[in-house]
C-alpha cells in the first residue's frame, strides 16, 4: 500500500523555515547550508505476565541548521517555528562554525571541510513501505494483543515468566540546502519482542528464550499477518524452553558451525558493519565509539574472508530499518559493494570524508536521530548476500558431521577495532552426521573477524535469508542511536572455536 505522507506534518511552514533559515546563511557568507525539521513520535509498551508494566507516547518536534563557514562546520538546532526564530538559529550556526576556525586554526591546522559533489534532488517525497500506520491503532489493541500472546504462553507447562514489550515509530522529517535539494519523507518501523522464561524450583536454576522476530520498517500488519509467523512461534517455544533447560553443557573445542540469520545478523552489525564505518577506519571515533582493524589502507587488498563472502551496503532494501530516501545530507539511497569475493572493497562514507578521501559520491550514510543532533556518519543495512542457487538451512547442516546449529541472539563481546569477538545465541543444537541431535547449553562462539569469515565455507540460497536488526545501534558524542537492519542466509563456518561459557566465567 502507498501511503502519502501525513498532512498535519505537511501543514506546517516548512518551506518558509527553511527559506529563513538558508537565505540568512547565505547573507552571512556560509560555503554550504542546509535545514532539517524533524517530527518523531516513538511509543512502546511492557507487559509483565501479561499485565502492564509501563508504557510511553512522546514526541520530538524542532529543526536543525548546519553550515560550512570559513572552512568549519557549525551547527545549532531550535524549536521555535517562526520565520525569525529560523534565522536566529542560522545565525547562531554561523557563529559555532567562526568559533571552531579560530579553535581548528590555534591547534595548527589547516584541515577545511569539503563536501563530495550531490546532485540537487528537488521536491522528492519518499515514504517507507508499509500498510498499516501502527499509530492509527487504538493503544488498548495493541496491549491486548501482546497480553493475549503472553496469556498464551503462560499457559504451557513450564513457563513461570512471560516479558512483552512493543516499539512503535513514525518519523517525519523535511531536508532543504542551499544546493536546490528539498526533499520529505516518511517512515514507521517497529520492534515487538516476548520471552518466557523457566525455573526450576529443585534446583533455582533458570533460562529463558525470546522471540526470534526481528525488527522491521513494517506496519501493524507485521503483527497480525503478514512478515512473520507469530502462531507457530509462539507454539514452539515453550517445548524449546523445556529442551533447553534440560540440555547438557557444551564441550570446549573446535566445531562447524551452522548459524542461522537470527544470529548472524548481529555478528555482520559487529565485525563489518562498524568496521566498514570509514571514519572508524580513519580514527575520527577513537575516543568514543572505537577504530577499525579495516584501515584505509587496505581497500581493495584486505582478505575480509572466504571467496564465497559477499557484503552489500543498502540504503534502499524493502522494510529495512536504515531503509531511506535520502539521507541526512541530501544523498539519495543507494545500494554498494563493501566485500566482495572475501575482499574488501568498499566503506560507508558521508559527504564530508568521501571529499576527504578522494572517494567520489558519499553513499549516503549521514543520520542525525533527533532535531537537536548534529548528522554524523551511520550504518547502512549491512547485508551477506546469499547464494543465487544456494542450499536450504537443512542441507547446509546435512553436509556437518560434528557441529552446532546456532539460532537467536543473545550476548556478545568484541573489541574496539571489531576484530577480536565472542558471540552468545537463543539456541544451540548439536549436529551429528548431519542431523539436529537435541539442545546444547551454555555455548558462545569466539573468533577474529578474518579468521571467522575466512572459515565461511557456503552461504544458503535465498529461501533461508532474513532480514535482521536492532533499534539500538549506538555512537557518536553526545551519544546517537539509531535503527539498522541486516539481511543475510543461513551459513556454513568449519573449525570454529567454541567456549563453555560457564567454565570462562569461572576462570
Amino acid at each position: 500500500m502507498t501511503h502519502q505522507v501525513d498532512q498535519t506534518f505537511l501543514a506546517l511552514p516548512l518551506r518558509a523555515l527553511a527559506d529563513a533559515a538558508l537565505a540568512r546563511a547565505r547573507a552571512l557568507g556560509a560555503e554550504h547550508a542546509d535545514f532539517r525539521l524533524e517530527r518523531v513520535r516513538s511509543a512502546s509498551w511492557r507487559l509483565r505476565d501479561a499485565k502492564p508494566s509501563g508504557s510511553s507516547d512522546t514526541t520530538d518536534l524542532g529543526y536543525a541548521v548546519r553550515v560550512v563557514h570559513g572552512g568549519a562546520w557549525g551547527f545549532a538546532s531550535g524549536v521555535d517555528l517562526s520565520m525569525d526564530g529560523a534565522a536566529k538559529v542560522a545565525s547562531q550556526a554561523v557563529a559555532m562554525a567562526k568559533l571552531s576556525a579560530q579553535v581548528i586554526a590555534s591547534a595548527g591546522s589547516d584541515e577545511r571541510v569539503e563536501l563530495a559533489a550531490e546532485p540537487v534532488h528537488e521536491d522528492r517525497v519518499w515514504v517507507s513501505s508499509y500498510e498499516v500506520d501502527p499509530f492509527s491503532v487504538p493503544a488498548e489493541e495493541k496491549s491486548a494483543l501482546l497480553a493475549d500472546w503472553s496469556a498464551r504462553l503462560l499457559r504451557a507447562e513450564g513457563v513461570a515468566h512471560v516479558d512483552a514489550s512493543l516499539i512503535t515509530i513514525h518519523e517525519n522529517k523535511f531536508y532543504a540546502d542551499t544546493a536546490g535539494t528539498v526533499t520529505t519523507q516518511q517512515r514507521v518501523r517497529l520492534h515487538p519482542q516476548l520471552t518466557a522464561v523457566a525455573v526450576d524450583e529443585t534446583t533455582g536454576e533458570f533460562d529463558s528464550m525470546r522471540t526470534l522476530a526481528p525488527p522491521v520498517g513494517r506496519g501493524w500488519e507485521y503483527l497480525t499477518g503478514t512478515g512473520w509467523d507469530w502462531d507457530t512461534e509462539l507454539d514452539e517455544i515453550p517445548g524449546l524452553l523445556a529442551e533447553k533447560m534440560r540440555a547438557p553443557s557444551v564441550e570446549a573445542g573446535r566445531y562447524d558451525l551452522v548459524v542461522d540469520p537470527s544470529n548472524l545478523w548481529l555478528t555482520i552489525h559487529e565485525s563489518i558493519g562498524h568496521a566498514t564505518e570509514l571514519d572508524r577506519a580513519l580514527g575520527y571515533e577513537a575516543a568514543y565509539a572505537g577504530t577499525s582493524f579495516a584501515t584505509f589502507d587496505q581497500l581493495g587488498k584486505l582478505a575480509y574472508g572466504s571467496s564465497v563472502m559477499n557484503v552489500t551496503g543498502d540504503r534502499t532494501a524493502e522494510h529495512g530499518l536504515a531503509t531511506i530516501g535520502y539521507d541526512d545530507e541530501g544523498v539519495e539511497a543507494q545500494s554498494w559493494d563493501l566485500v566482495k569475493d572475501g575482499t574488501l572493497v568498499g566503506y560507508q562514507l558521508d559527504r564530508r570524508i568521501a571529499k576527504l578521501t578522494e572517494l567520489g559520491r558519499s553513499n549516503g550514510c549521514a543520520f542525525a536521530d533527533s532535531p537537536a543532533h548534529v548528522p554524523v556518519q551511520r550504518m547502512a543495512n549491512v547485508s551477506l548476500s546469499p547464494d543465487p542457487g544456494g542450499l536450504s538451512t537443512e542441507d547446509l547442516i546435512g553436509g556437518v558431521e560434528r557441529g552446532i546449529y546456532v539460532v537467536g541472539d543473545r550476548s556478545w563481546s568484541i573489541d574496539m577495532q571489531r576484530y577480536n569477538f565472542q558471540f552468545t545465541g537463543q539456541r544451540f543444537f548439536r549436529i551429528e552426521n548431519g542431523r539436529l541431535a537435541g539442545q546444547l547449553r551454555d555455548v558462545a562462539y569466539q573468533a577474529t573477524t578474518t579468521d571467522f569469515w575466512g572459515s565461511m565455507e557456503q552461504v544458503g540460497g535465498p529461501q533461508t535469508y532474513v532480514l535482521g536488526g536492532a533499534f539500538n545501534c549506538g555512537k557518536a558524542q553526545p551519544g546517537q542511536v539509531a535503527a539498522v537492519s541486516h539481511g543475510c542466509p543461513s551459513a556454513l563456518f568449519r573449525g570454529v572455536n567454541i567456549l563453555n561459557t560457564t567454565q570462562e566465567a569461572g576462570r
